[in-house]
């Protein structure tokens, strides 16, 4: 079994996160792509979110959105445990709970150059395989680099995808939630009714 780990505030969910988890899952020849909402986000401790709940209800509205939903599954481990959200800590529970799966840890381009530099690094690096997706106006991120050397230095596995590229990102839809300009090519029709109607992002 193949399984791929997506983390991240999604806050919202919207279609770039969506379509790199479906090209993800095609590209690895995943069996499942486990969505894993974070709780607290070392980097952005700071920054007013949606809460938990309603970032699951927006991922559940969203998967309805790809081929086979069914291969999409959202794991709570970092929201029902306490402290910041480190992804070693992450994948060591996923590689715990599913002993016989390959692991590929899903992220994007401008992750991959910043890696290197997280918590526990390292165990990361060996203990799972990568699957990178693009990200438009990173075309001098120093991604190839990046992959070339952590390939060379750590032995790791990464698959680079030819995802769709969506320019958006979940700060615009935050603060343009409720504009009638807002973008048709950012979040699911259904997940704008749900934030509309839950009130969120005012």
């Amino acid at each position: 079994m193949k399984i791929g780990i997506f983390g991240g505030s999604f806050d919202p969910i919207h279609l770039g996160h969506l379509y790199l988890a479906h090209d993800a899952l095609v590209s690895a020849g995943l069996d499942k792509v486990f969505f894993v909402p974070v709780k607290i986000q070392p980097f952005k401790q700071d920054r007013r979110a949606a809460s938990g709940l309603d970032r699951i209800n927006m991922l559940k509205i969203g998967f309805s959105y790809l081929p086979d939903p069914e291969k999409y599954e959202i794991s709570t481990y970092e929201l029902d445990n306490d402290g910041v959200s480190y992804t070693y800590l992450t994948i060591r529970a996923f590689r715990e709970k599913y002993p016989d799966a390959k692991v590929y840890f899903i992220l994007g381009e401008d992750s991959i150059v910043k890696i290197e530099t997280w918590m526990e690094a390292e165990e990361i690096l060996k203990s799972c395989s990568l699957v990178v997706g693009q990200r438009p106006g990173c075309e001098n991120s120093g991604m190839l680099e990046a992959i070339e050397r952590i390939r060379r230095t750590y032995g790791t596995e990464i698959i680079l995808v030819q995802n769709r590229l969506f320019d958006i990102s979940s700060t615009y839809i935050r603060e343009h939630a409720y504009e009638e300009d807002l973008p048709d090519e950012t979040v699911p029709e259904k997940v704008e009714a749900y934030i509309e109607e839950h009130g969120i992002y005012r």
